[in-house]
Protein backbone atom coordinates (compact mmCIF):
# COMPACT_ATOMS: atom_id res chain seq x y z
CA UNK A 1 0.00 0.00 0.00
CA UNK A 2 1.57 3.62 -1.21
CA UNK A 3 2.17 5.77 1.69
CA UNK A 4 -0.38 9.11 1.04
CA UNK A 5 1.02 12.38 0.44
CA UNK A 6 1.76 14.90 3.35
CA UNK A 7 -0.63 17.70 2.88
CA UNK A 8 -1.24 18.06 6.84
CA UNK A 9 0.35 21.80 5.82
CA UNK A 10 -2.07 22.22 3.47
CA UNK A 11 -4.86 21.28 5.71
CA UNK A 12 -3.51 22.97 8.00
CA UNK A 13 -3.39 27.00 6.58
CA UNK A 14 -6.48 26.11 5.10
CA UNK A 15 -8.62 26.07 8.25
CA UNK A 16 -6.28 28.45 9.86
CA UNK A 17 -7.46 30.65 6.77
CA UNK A 18 -10.89 30.25 7.11
CA UNK A 19 -11.04 30.52 10.75
CA UNK A 20 -9.64 34.18 10.14
CA UNK A 21 -12.20 35.56 8.19
CA UNK A 22 -15.44 34.93 10.56
CA UNK A 23 -15.92 37.18 13.42
CA UNK A 24 -18.05 36.24 16.38
CA UNK A 25 -21.17 38.46 15.52
CA UNK A 26 -20.73 36.60 11.63
CA UNK A 27 -21.73 33.42 13.57
CA UNK A 28 -23.89 34.55 16.73
CA UNK A 29 -21.22 34.54 19.67
CA UNK A 30 -20.82 37.71 21.84
CA UNK A 31 -17.68 39.93 21.12
CA UNK A 32 -15.12 39.52 23.39
CA UNK A 33 -12.86 42.90 22.89
CA UNK A 34 -9.72 42.68 21.88
CA UNK A 35 -8.45 39.66 20.37
CA UNK A 36 -4.20 38.55 19.26
CA UNK A 37 -5.90 37.05 16.37
CA UNK A 38 -8.24 38.03 13.85
CA UNK A 39 -11.02 35.77 13.38
CA UNK A 40 -12.35 32.80 15.66
CA UNK A 41 -10.27 31.40 17.93
CA UNK A 42 -9.86 27.13 18.17
CA UNK A 43 -12.11 26.77 20.92
CA UNK A 44 -15.18 28.23 19.33
CA UNK A 45 -15.04 26.62 16.06
CA UNK A 46 -15.12 23.39 18.28
CA UNK A 47 -18.36 24.51 19.92
CA UNK A 48 -19.78 25.53 17.03
CA UNK A 49 -18.98 21.92 15.48
CA UNK A 50 -20.00 19.60 17.85
CA UNK A 51 -16.63 18.54 19.08
CA UNK A 52 -13.63 18.75 21.85
CA UNK A 53 -11.19 21.92 21.52
CA UNK A 54 -8.71 19.40 21.48
CA UNK A 55 -10.19 17.19 19.02
CA UNK A 56 -10.55 20.08 16.38
CA UNK A 57 -6.92 21.70 17.56
CA UNK A 58 -5.54 18.19 16.48
CA UNK A 59 -7.57 18.51 13.29
CA UNK A 60 -6.11 22.01 12.78
CA UNK A 61 -2.82 20.39 12.89
CA UNK A 62 -3.26 18.10 9.67
CA UNK A 63 -4.48 15.22 11.02
CA UNK A 64 -7.54 14.93 8.85
CA UNK A 65 -6.94 11.15 8.40
CA UNK A 66 -10.09 8.81 8.92
CA UNK A 67 -12.17 11.82 10.11
CA UNK A 68 -15.53 10.88 9.58
CA UNK A 69 -17.74 12.92 6.75
CA UNK A 70 -20.22 14.15 9.96
CA UNK A 71 -17.68 16.12 11.29
CA UNK A 72 -16.10 17.21 7.88
CA UNK A 73 -19.70 18.66 7.35
CA UNK A 74 -19.89 20.26 10.38
CA UNK A 75 -16.94 21.94 10.56
CA UNK A 76 -17.38 22.99 6.98
CA UNK A 77 -20.75 24.47 8.22
CA UNK A 78 -19.13 26.07 11.04
CA UNK A 79 -16.36 27.79 9.05
CA UNK A 80 -19.26 29.15 6.26
CA UNK A 81 -17.12 27.16 3.45
CA UNK A 82 -18.30 27.90 -0.30
CA UNK A 83 -19.31 24.79 -2.30
CA UNK A 84 -15.93 24.70 -3.70
CA UNK A 85 -14.14 25.24 -0.19
CA UNK A 86 -16.20 22.22 1.07
CA UNK A 87 -15.34 19.82 -1.99
CA UNK A 88 -11.37 20.96 -1.10
CA UNK A 89 -11.88 19.92 2.02
CA UNK A 90 -13.07 16.62 1.51
CA UNK A 91 -10.61 16.01 -0.91
CA UNK A 92 -7.68 16.73 1.15
CA UNK A 93 -9.56 14.32 3.46
CA UNK A 94 -9.37 11.35 1.06
CA UNK A 95 -5.79 12.50 -0.08
CA UNK A 96 -4.53 12.10 3.04
CA UNK A 97 -5.92 8.41 3.37
CA UNK A 98 -3.33 5.39 2.93
CA UNK A 99 -3.47 5.01 -1.18
CA UNK A 100 -3.48 1.78 -2.82
CA UNK A 101 -1.12 2.90 -5.80
CA UNK A 102 0.22 6.41 -7.16
CA UNK A 103 -1.47 7.17 -10.30
CA UNK A 104 0.69 9.54 -12.31
CA UNK A 105 -0.78 12.23 -15.09
CA UNK A 106 0.34 11.87 -18.20
CA UNK A 107 -1.29 14.24 -20.71
CA UNK A 108 -4.14 12.20 -23.04
CA UNK A 109 -5.10 13.24 -26.29
CA UNK A 110 -8.24 14.20 -27.08
CA UNK A 111 -10.25 11.80 -29.28
CA UNK A 112 -11.47 13.01 -32.38
CA UNK A 113 -14.96 13.02 -31.96
CA UNK A 114 -14.19 15.89 -29.35
CA UNK A 115 -12.04 17.71 -32.09
CA UNK A 116 -14.97 17.70 -34.46
CA UNK A 117 -17.48 18.86 -32.17
CA UNK A 118 -14.87 21.65 -31.30
CA UNK A 119 -14.72 22.08 -34.68
CA UNK A 120 -18.71 22.62 -35.23
CA UNK A 121 -18.43 25.43 -32.89
CA UNK A 122 -17.89 28.41 -34.81
CA UNK A 123 -19.40 31.49 -33.10
CA UNK A 124 -18.16 30.85 -29.17
CA UNK A 125 -14.36 30.36 -28.73
CA UNK A 126 -14.06 26.68 -26.96
CA UNK A 127 -10.76 25.42 -25.78
CA UNK A 128 -10.20 22.27 -23.80
CA UNK A 129 -7.56 21.76 -21.05
CA UNK A 130 -6.51 19.08 -18.60
CA UNK A 131 -6.33 19.14 -15.03
CA UNK A 132 -2.80 20.95 -14.91
CA UNK A 133 -4.39 23.41 -17.08
CA UNK A 134 -2.50 22.66 -20.51
CA UNK A 135 -4.05 23.42 -23.37
CA UNK A 136 -5.11 20.17 -25.56
CA UNK A 137 -7.68 20.86 -27.68
CA UNK A 138 -8.95 24.48 -29.62
CA UNK A 139 -11.45 25.60 -32.36
CA UNK A 140 -10.68 27.96 -35.00
CA UNK A 141 -12.09 30.69 -33.55
CA UNK A 142 -9.93 30.11 -29.78
CA UNK A 143 -6.77 30.11 -31.77
CA UNK A 144 -7.87 33.63 -33.54
CA UNK A 145 -9.27 35.36 -30.72
CA UNK A 146 -5.95 33.65 -28.09
CA UNK A 147 -3.64 33.99 -30.69
CA UNK A 148 -1.87 36.23 -27.97
CA UNK A 149 -1.48 33.24 -25.65
CA UNK A 150 -1.09 30.74 -28.12
CA UNK A 151 2.18 32.82 -30.07
CA UNK A 152 3.70 32.61 -26.05
CA UNK A 153 7.23 31.04 -26.24
CA UNK A 154 6.69 29.82 -22.01
CA UNK A 155 4.96 26.05 -23.53
CA UNK A 156 6.03 23.04 -21.51
CA UNK A 157 8.55 20.76 -22.85
CA UNK A 158 6.55 18.75 -24.95
CA UNK A 159 5.89 22.44 -26.71
CA UNK A 160 2.15 22.36 -25.66
CA UNK A 161 0.97 25.80 -24.22
CA UNK A 162 0.21 25.84 -20.59
CA UNK A 163 -2.56 28.59 -19.48
CA UNK A 164 -0.95 29.00 -15.81
CA UNK A 165 2.80 28.99 -16.95
CA UNK A 166 1.90 31.98 -19.18
CA UNK A 167 0.01 33.82 -16.68
CA UNK A 168 2.31 34.47 -14.55
CA UNK A 169 5.78 33.76 -16.37
CA UNK A 170 4.89 36.10 -19.73
CA UNK A 171 4.45 39.68 -19.19
CA UNK A 172 2.64 39.82 -22.28
CA UNK A 173 -0.23 38.45 -20.52
CA UNK A 174 -0.53 41.04 -18.25
CA UNK A 175 -1.62 43.37 -21.77
CA UNK A 176 -4.45 40.30 -23.08
CA UNK A 177 -6.32 40.23 -19.59
CA UNK A 178 -7.91 43.08 -19.26
CA UNK A 179 -8.38 42.62 -15.33
CA UNK A 180 -5.15 40.17 -14.84
CA UNK A 181 -5.55 40.00 -10.77
CA UNK A 182 -8.63 38.61 -11.56
CA UNK A 183 -7.38 35.78 -14.34
CA UNK A 184 -4.44 35.11 -11.76
CA UNK A 185 -6.38 34.65 -8.98
CA UNK A 186 -8.53 32.21 -10.76
CA UNK A 187 -5.88 30.45 -12.09
CA UNK A 188 -4.14 29.26 -9.05
CA UNK A 189 -7.52 28.94 -7.08
CA UNK A 190 -8.38 26.29 -10.30
CA UNK A 191 -4.95 24.71 -9.64
CA UNK A 192 -5.20 24.94 -5.98
CA UNK A 193 -8.48 22.79 -6.00
CA UNK A 194 -6.97 19.93 -8.56
CA UNK A 195 -3.82 19.67 -6.49
CA UNK A 196 -6.36 18.49 -3.47
CA UNK A 197 -8.06 16.42 -6.21
CA UNK A 198 -4.65 14.67 -7.84
CA UNK A 199 -2.48 14.42 -4.58
CA UNK A 200 -0.15 12.11 -6.53
CA UNK A 201 0.38 14.30 -9.42
CA UNK A 202 3.73 14.72 -10.10
CA UNK A 203 3.44 16.80 -13.22
CA UNK A 204 1.07 19.34 -11.60
CA UNK A 205 3.70 19.21 -8.44
CA UNK A 206 5.94 20.13 -10.56
CA UNK A 207 4.04 23.17 -12.25
CA UNK A 208 3.71 24.52 -8.77
CA UNK A 209 6.90 24.61 -7.53
CA UNK A 210 7.78 26.34 -10.33
CA UNK A 211 5.58 29.15 -10.56
CA UNK A 212 6.42 29.08 -6.72
CA UNK A 213 10.34 29.28 -7.47
CA UNK A 214 9.92 31.91 -10.75
CA UNK A 215 6.58 34.04 -9.45
CA UNK A 216 6.06 36.07 -6.73
CA UNK A 217 2.29 36.79 -7.67
CA UNK A 218 1.78 33.09 -7.69
CA UNK A 219 3.68 32.20 -4.73
CA UNK A 220 1.88 35.02 -2.86
CA UNK A 221 -1.98 33.81 -4.48
CA UNK A 222 -0.92 29.92 -3.36
CA UNK A 223 -0.52 30.75 -0.11
CA UNK A 224 -3.78 32.38 0.04
CA UNK A 225 -5.44 29.12 -0.29
CA UNK A 226 -8.34 30.05 -2.61
CA UNK A 227 -10.30 27.47 -4.23
CA UNK A 228 -12.29 26.89 -7.63
CA UNK A 229 -14.02 23.81 -8.68
CA UNK A 230 -16.02 25.45 -11.63
CA UNK A 231 -15.07 28.27 -13.38
CA UNK A 232 -17.54 30.52 -15.07
CA UNK A 233 -18.64 33.93 -15.49
CA UNK A 234 -17.46 37.31 -17.25
CA UNK A 235 -13.76 37.67 -18.82
CA UNK A 236 -12.57 40.49 -20.62
CA UNK A 237 -9.50 40.28 -23.15
CA UNK A 238 -7.72 43.39 -25.16
CA UNK A 239 -6.96 41.46 -28.24
CA UNK A 240 -4.44 43.10 -30.81
CA UNK A 241 -6.30 43.70 -33.82
CA UNK A 242 -10.32 44.17 -32.50
CA UNK A 243 -9.54 45.81 -28.86
CA UNK A 244 -10.95 44.85 -26.22
CA UNK A 245 -13.73 42.20 -25.67
CA UNK A 246 -15.77 40.86 -23.17
CA UNK A 247 -17.24 37.23 -22.84
CA UNK A 248 -18.99 35.10 -20.87
CA UNK A 249 -17.22 31.92 -20.50
CA UNK A 250 -18.78 28.28 -19.02
CA UNK A 251 -16.59 25.47 -17.60
CA UNK A 252 -17.58 21.65 -18.93
CA UNK A 253 -16.42 18.74 -17.48
CA UNK A 254 -15.11 16.04 -20.18
CA UNK A 255 -15.32 12.24 -19.27
CA UNK A 256 -12.15 12.02 -21.81
CA UNK A 257 -9.84 10.01 -19.61
CA UNK A 258 -10.18 8.29 -16.03
CA UNK A 259 -6.32 9.11 -15.90
CA UNK A 260 -6.99 13.32 -16.00
CA UNK A 261 -9.62 15.42 -15.62
CA UNK A 262 -10.06 17.69 -19.32
CA UNK A 263 -12.55 20.66 -19.06
CA UNK A 264 -13.96 22.70 -21.84
CA UNK A 265 -14.30 26.33 -21.49
CA UNK A 266 -16.61 28.15 -23.89
CA UNK A 267 -16.26 31.70 -24.09
CA UNK A 268 -19.01 33.85 -25.91
CA UNK A 269 -20.35 37.23 -26.61
CA UNK A 270 -23.75 38.78 -25.34
CA UNK A 271 -25.58 39.12 -28.13
CA UNK A 272 -26.21 43.12 -28.96
CA UNK A 273 -23.27 44.24 -27.44
CA UNK A 274 -19.99 45.83 -29.14
CA UNK A 275 -18.11 42.32 -28.00
CA UNK A 276 -21.04 40.50 -30.37
CA UNK A 277 -19.65 42.22 -33.92
CA UNK A 278 -15.81 41.85 -32.48
CA UNK A 279 -16.22 37.83 -32.43
CA UNK A 280 -18.26 37.70 -35.50
CA UNK A 281 -15.51 39.46 -37.18
CA UNK A 282 -12.58 37.25 -35.64
CA UNK A 283 -15.13 34.37 -36.49
CA UNK A 284 -15.47 35.32 -40.33
CA UNK A 285 -11.15 35.90 -40.39
CA UNK A 286 -11.11 32.47 -38.70
CA UNK A 287 -13.49 31.21 -41.40
CA UNK A 288 -11.84 32.72 -44.25
CA UNK A 289 -7.67 33.10 -43.16
CA UNK A 290 -9.00 37.32 -44.31
CA UNK A 291 -7.65 40.34 -42.82
CA UNK A 292 -9.62 41.65 -40.13
CA UNK A 293 -11.29 45.08 -41.78
CA UNK A 294 -11.09 48.25 -39.65
CA UNK A 295 -13.90 48.69 -36.87
CA UNK A 296 -16.33 51.09 -38.41
CA UNK A 297 -17.80 52.33 -35.37
CA UNK A 298 -16.16 54.52 -32.58
CA UNK A 299 -15.55 52.39 -28.95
Amino acid sequence: MAHSPDNRGDIRDFLISRRARLTPEQVGLPGSGRRRVPGLRRGEVAVLAGVSAEWYTRLEKGNISGVSEEVLDAVARTLRLTEDERTYLFDLAAAARPSRGTRRRRVTEVPPSLQWLLDTITLSAAVATDGCQNVVATNALSRVLFAPMLRSQIVTADNRLNIARYTFLDEASQRFYADWDAAATTTVALLRAEAARSPHDSGLRALVGELSTLSTEFRTLWAAHHVRTHHHGVKSFDHPDVGAVELVHQHLELPVSTRTGHALTVYSAQPGTPSEEKIRRLANWAAHQTRIPALTTDE
